[in-house]
């Protein structure tokens, strides 16, 4: 008689987030990663939207193939509209050598806004288009030696004949709820004059049905904040209070955290009354920890680009509203690179490697986990994720919005942005997101190399372990940063770029402001 217990079939996902090939790390450290030509190289690419705020247009054009290089219809969307603005001039005098290229100014009504948004559109020869949104500026710096990821959409076929735009009800995650808030963050650009419409009309001939992801933009200008709305779009930090009303946490009675890794942060008022009564409320109903990722600079000495790294990470402590903003923030402070020997000690025999730590962040990630039982409370390495959002979005009330005007409930937002809300709900009542390091799927569970959110390719790739019994899902995230994250010591300051540094770096350079 056998009584060898069954074993419950297991499907697992890859992480629906990818992170960029890093140039000066080794093979090992950069499996399943891209590069700007895995995104661009495929020569049925026949139009092209990219949206940022740095371009580099030469740098552009030589990710797509050789052989349709200048066919494809590139459309570049940036935020200089200043007619003198030398990135302007610049931007202009670069496209005029390719007869493919057009380019448009994003509207920007507000005085300190800027077109901070980071997507490719892509539509191929075949019928599909694909979205890729991500955190790189389109310079070659940023897709060297700088963290860096991608959500990658699934390859989004044509609508079939007789189905029309009818892809069901928008539900918070679904893919007809993607389309509606996709849609609506591109006609903000065309409040004034004609941007995007023409890729708008293309867009909605396109099935979004098999997107698993929420949608989490900020356009510039006054905007109602709709309650739990799937039939409105929200922006800004109201996106996010939104759909997190649809994400269920399992561990309401136990303590979670959540983890702003980012790579600026901005004046956010010399009291802590934005950061907690209106964003860090929008992100969670109570009972949270929260702890900022940003890189001190020892960590940008040490950085493989060493100070040249440091002038895309942003904050300032200088002036006396700064200084109390260090003040009420300095608690939170954590490592991006947690090996600091000045920082709060950590168990290293605990700590789970991502490969990243000298790859200086520009990566922006919002990421709420908890430890799933009483048991684990003291074990850094079992964690599961609530949810997790990559996000051109920074620490600012300019990319998430001013606090809501009871009077009118209305939040201002000064900047574009643009991000994607994933969690384990997506996959299943009983799926779990955990943490994976150095590859995009867990260990030891399967060889799947596929993206959940569909991948450079545009196929996602599940595998399901042989067995009988009730099947779970365990649903990788590709972390940027080790765990468990180490505390800045008492001395610790973060990198402020318009400071001046005359210690050297490893590379024997000094920095001056």
């Amino acid at each position: 008689m056998d009584t060898t217990k069954a074993k419950a079939p297991v499907k697992t996902i890859g992480s629906p987030f990818q992170l960029t090939k890093i140039k000066d790390l080794p093979a090992g450290l950069n499996k399943d990663t891209y590069t700007l030509r895995d995104v661009l190289g495929d020569p049925l690419i026949s139009e092209c939207w990219e949206f940022n705020y740095l371009h580099d247009i030469d740098f552009l054009m030589s990710a797509f193939d050789e052989d349709v290089r200048n066919l494809v219809k590139v459309h570049v969307v940036h935020g200089f509209w200043k007619r003198e603005d030398p990135n302007r001039l610049a931007l202009q005098e670069t496209a005029s050598r390719f007869s493919n290229v057009t380019l448009h100014a994003a509207f920007l009504p507000e005085m300190f806004g800027t077109h901070h948004s980071k997507m490719f559109i892509l539509l191929r020869h075949d019928d599909t288009a694909q979205i890729i949104i991500h955190t790189a500026n389109l310079i070659t710096r940023d897709w060297t030696n700088m963290t860096q990821a991608a959500w990658f959409s699934p390859r989004l076929p044509l609508l079939k004949a007789g189905q029309g735009q009818d892809e069901g009800q928008p539900k918070i995650g679904n893919g007809a709820k993607f389309k509606l808030d996709f849609l609506n963050y591109l006609r903000a650009y065309d409040t004034k004059r004609p941007t995007c419409k023409d890729i708008i009309a293309k867009l909605t001939k396109y099935d979004f049905s098999s997107i698993k992801g929420s949608l989490i933009s900020s356009v510039p200008g006054r905007h109602t904040v709709y309650a739990q709305s799937t039939s409105s779009t929200n922006f800004g930090w109201a996106a996010m209070k939104s759909a997190l009303t649809a994400v269920p946490i399992k561990n309401t009675k136990d303590k979670a955290e959540i983890a702003i890794q980012v790579s600026s942060i901005a004046t956010l008022g010399p009291t802590d009354a934005w950061l907690k009564n209106t964003f860090f409320r929008a992100l969670s109903a109570s009972n949270t920890d929260f702890k900022v990722v940003f890189p001190t600079p020892d960590e940008i000495r040490k950085s493989l680009d060493g100070y040249m790294s440091g002038g895309s990470i942003h904050t300032k402590i200088q002036s006396p509203q700064q200084v109390k903003q260090l003040q009420y923030l300095k608690p939170l402070f954590h490592h991006w690179a947690n090996d600091s020997s000045s920082g709060l000690p950590i168990d290293l025999s605990k700590v789970q490697d991502s490969g990243r730590k000298r790859a200086a962040p520009h990566i922006k990630t919002y990421i709420r986990s908890h430890r799933p039982s009483p048991e684990s409370e003291s074990d850094e390495t079992n964690i599961e994720i609530d949810w997790a959002l990559l996000t051109s979005a920074n620490l600012s009330k300019q990319a998430w919005g001013e606090a809501l005007s009871a009077k009118e409930n209305t939040i201002r937002i000064s900047s574009y942005e643009i991000g994607v809300l994933v969690w384990p709900g997506l996959y299943g009542e009983s799926a779990v997101m955990k943490p994976a390091f150095l590859e995009d799927t867990l260990p030891a569970r399967s060889q799947d190399l596929g993206g959940a959110g569909g991948g450079v390719a545009g196929k996602g790739k599940e595998k399901d372990e042989a067995g009988q019994g009730q099947e779970t899902v365990e649903v990788a995230l590709r972390m940027p940063y080790n765990l468990p994250l180490q505390n800045y010591g008492p001395s610790e300051v973060p990198w402020v770029a318009t400071a001046s540094y005359t210690e050297p770096d490893w590379m024997g350079r000094i920095w001056q402001a």
